[in-house]
Order: structure tokens, then sequence, then C-alpha cells
């Protein structure tokens, strides 16, 4: 038996640190569904594809092959066995991974992915419809969010710690708030709360605090199941 826990949010909230620490405390495999999406952008960018030819992101999709490791927890992802890391922040990628995701193409070949990488094991998946529409069925939903400001003030941090510094505060929450408008009003996964999905503001909370927040209502869970 599985377990799947879905963290959806929108960009920026604090998903993708979260999970990684839920996974350790609890023994889960996390999944960053967002870098699968990266990826796909940045293989746009590098090979330029036109986002308005069905043709071209079919035959991309033939090519492209996705592969998920982890190092010391950490996952890594390889595109066509190119390393990704620093390529999927760029700002660049940062431009174009909503235009990306909200392609059905694109959209159903990472869903198909995801749920093979899920089954069978214990597994927290985070990105911005995993509760309503990859996992609908997920033992446990989350929905995190926090202000645009902290977001972007937490985006910046995160940058700068991976030596991308050619970013601008400003230019962030400009992505920020341009993302979350184009996702929550996409007709493809728009990025919604699940209706039995638990709401968790983070905007004042630390990262230790909502790992362990997640932690007891997963464990409360895994009680009852």
């Amino acid at each position: 038996m599985s377990f799947v826990v879905a963290i959806d949010g929108p960009a920026g909230s604090g998903k993708g640190t979260v999970t990684k620490l839920v996974g350790e405390k609890l023994g889960f495999v996390t999944f960053d569904t967002g870098a699968m999406y990266r990826a796909v952008s940045y293989y746009v960018l590098k090979n330029s594809i036109n986002l308005e030819d069905k043709n071209e992101i079919n035959k991309m999709l033939e090519d492209i092959d996705i592969k998920l490791e982890f190092e010391d927890r950490v996952q890594i992802l390889y595109l066509n066995t190119e390393r990704l890391v620093k390529e999927l922040r760029t700002k660049e990628v940062n431009e174009i991974v909503s235009q990306v995701s909200h392609i059905p193409e694109v959209r159903t070949a990472m869903v198909d992915f995801q749920r093979k990488l899920a089954n069978g094991i214990d597994v927290i998946l985070e990105g911005r419809d995993i509760g309503t529409n990859v996992f609908p069925n997920a033992d446990v939903k989350i929905y995190l969010d926090a202000s645009a400001e902290e977001r972007a003030n937490r985006r910046l941090k995160q940058n700068l710690e991976n030596g991308i510094d050619n970013i601008s505060y400003e230019d962030i929450l400009e992505n920020i708030k341009f993302r979350d408008n184009n996702d929550k009003a996409s007709s493809i996964a728009p990025l919604k709360q699940a209706e039995d999905a638990i709401y968790i503001d983070s905007s004042n909370l630390s990262i230790e605090e909502v790992v362990q927040k997640i932690v007891d209502i997963i464990e409360q869970k895994r009680k009852q199941k």
C-alpha cells in the first residue's frame, strides 16, 4: 500500500523546501514536479521550439527523456543525460515555464510521468494541481500559501544561495504575480485549493513550524488508515 501526500500552492510558497524536509522526517520519496516543467522549458529554449506548432511540441515530447535521481536525499534531474540544477532557475526559464506548463500535450505527458514515478511507494509530490488533478485521491492534501511579497523574498534568497544573482527582487515579484494570474486562470489544470485540502498560510511561520504542522497532519492520517 502506498501513501500519497499532495502539496499544492503558488510559485515561491515554499513547497519544494517543505516537501523535502517532510520527506526526510517521514522517510517518504519526494518529487518536485515543477522541476519537470522547467526541464521542458529549458529544452524549448535550447532547441528553439515553436510553442505554437503542435507537431514540434509532440516531436519534442518524443525526444525528451527525464530521469530523477537522489544525491543525499536531494532530487537531481537529468534531461537526456544532461544534469540540470542551476539551469532550471534561470531568468529565461522563469519567463516561459508558466506558458509551457499550460500546453495540454506537455501537461498530459508530465502527469503520466508523475503517476508512474509514484506508483507503489510512499511519496510526497508538490506542484500546482497534484491534489486536484494528478492525485485527486491522495491520502493527504495540503494547500501551502504565502503573500506575493514574502514569496518573492524567499525566491530571491534561494536564487542567491544557488549562485543566481542576476534577477532582481522586482523582477521576481512581477514574475510571481504574473504566474499567479496565469496559473489560476488556466483552462488546463488551474491552480486552486482542492475541496478537501488543508490550507496553511506560511507568511508568518518558520520553515520548521510549517514542516511540523504537515508532519502532524500526515501522522494523524496514517494512524487512521
